[in-house]
């Protein structure tokens, strides 16, 4: 399907409401906060080091996403940006090449972060799982440290966004296959809010929040939980013919070290008296370990752990399926 290049606004999007999409951090490992402020005007934009052409700011791709959100939920109050930025690369201006650190002037300190990801919630738009509030949100991850920028400019600038729902009493992000694009390659801001535009638009909602409910319908015994970690610790030391039949995995040991101790400690999702735990509880577990992800990797594993609960509903309910986690 050819996509319409759409028109990039150059005035800024106020959303109604000045308060900034959740109160607490979606993501926590390694990142500092910032503002849309403080990266349009404060942080230099990356250039391609042969032509010194830019590549698209992380500002632009916040801005955008803004925009088009805007657009499509005209009717909807939007809260401002969170932004979440890791690994800075730091500079200075030419007339201070002699001086030393802490002799540096703010205005001689040149500053970028190479990763960056940010969400925008939609409290307007709202549903409950479980007694959990849930509201739409929709955000994206940007790594330099992907694009080729040794290079010229024309080569595929890279980029990931999504649209799912944020849990509420916890900031968990429940992001699936459907609301998930992976790494797209652009070579224009024009062709990023063109994708960016035609998957919001076509995300399915209601799908999602069906499937969502249905974790909460299907419960594992504690032996179940206890097998289900065990396979999760064999599962990086396998052979790789044998990894090959199995869905990914892609949640480690400090991440399954959180879901074991949370199991039995949160204070929203822990097990029932009997030991017992359902799958949305499961998989907020799942998600809230992710927070201790870098930000390359945490879209991947929001989408991971959707899909590995779901492949354990399957199993529980017998429609034919096999869960090697679960036999």
């Amino acid at each position: 399907m050819e996509l319409q290049l759409l028109p990039v606004k150059t005035n800024h999007i106020e959303p109604i409401e000045n308060l900034i999409s959740t109160s607490k951090p979606f993501i926590e490992a390694n990142t500092i906060e910032s503002s849309l402020d403080e990266i349009r005007n404060r942080h230099i934009i990356p250039v391609y080091a042969k032509d010194n052409e830019r590549l698209i700011s992380m500002a632009e791709f916040v801005e955008s996403c803004q925009s088009i959100v805007t657009d499509i939920y005209h009717d909807e109050q939007i809260l401002q940006p969170n932004i979440r930025l890791s690994h800075p690369i730091k500079g200075r201006v030419p007339s201070a090449k002699f001086k030393s650190p802490n002799e540096l002037e703010e205005h001689e300190k040149t500053l970028y972060f190479e990763r960056g990801a940010f969400v925008l919630e939609i409290p307007s738009i709202q549903t409950e799982i479980d007694g959990n509030l849930l509201s739409l949100t929709i955000g994206g991850v940007k790594s330099y440290n992907l694009d080729r920028i040794q290079g010229k400019k024309g080569a595929d600038e890279m980029f990931s966004f999504f649209i799912g729902y944020q849990n509420k009493v916890c900031t968990n992000l429940c992001v699936w296959t459907d609301g998930y694009s992976k790494l797209v390659g652009v070579k224009h801001l024009h062709e990023l809010r063109a994708l960016m535009y035609a998957m919001f638009e076509q995300y399915n909602a209601s799908h999602h929040l069906f499937h969502l409910r249905k974790l909460s319908e299907t419960e594992l015994t504690e032996h179940q939980f206890a097998q289900i970690i065990g396979r999760c610790r064999m599962y990086p030391n396998l052979p790789t013919e044998m990894k090959q039949t199995i869905s990914p995995l892609l949640f480690g040991d400090a991440q399954l070290n959180a879901v074991v101790r949370d199991y039995y400690k949160d204070d929203s999702f822990c097990r029932q008296a009997n030991g017992n735990i359902n799958l949305w509880r499961l998989y907020n577990l799942f998600t809230g370990s992710n927070k201790s992800s870098y930000i390359d990797s945490f879209l991947d594993r929001s989408v991971n752990a959707y899909n590995f609960c779901e492949q354990i509903r399957w199993a529980l309910e017998d429609q034919g399926h096999s869960c090697w986690f679960l036999s």
